[in-house]
């Protein structure tokens, strides 16, 4: 029974057919982790400005408010 089970795995790992869907898949993964992480370290100082300058508009605490 165990050897069985044994060559049903060793025969399903020798198989190819999704391989390249996968790769692709995670090289797709990867580049859009890469491009959202250059977003939110270039955007992260101008937001944090604009919100900042907002939340002194509401509060009445700068005297910039345009």
């Amino acid at each position: 029974m165990i050897n069985a089970i044994v060559s049903w795995i060793q025969a399903r790992a020798v198989r190819e057919d999704g391989q390249d869907l996968i790769e692709y898949a995670l090289l797709g993964g990867l580049i859009a982790f890469a491009i959202i992480a250059v977003g939110v370290a270039a955007l992260t100082g101008p937001l944090n400005g604009m919100f900042t300058g907002i939340g002194q508009c509401i509060d009445f605490d700068g005297v910039n408010c345009t």
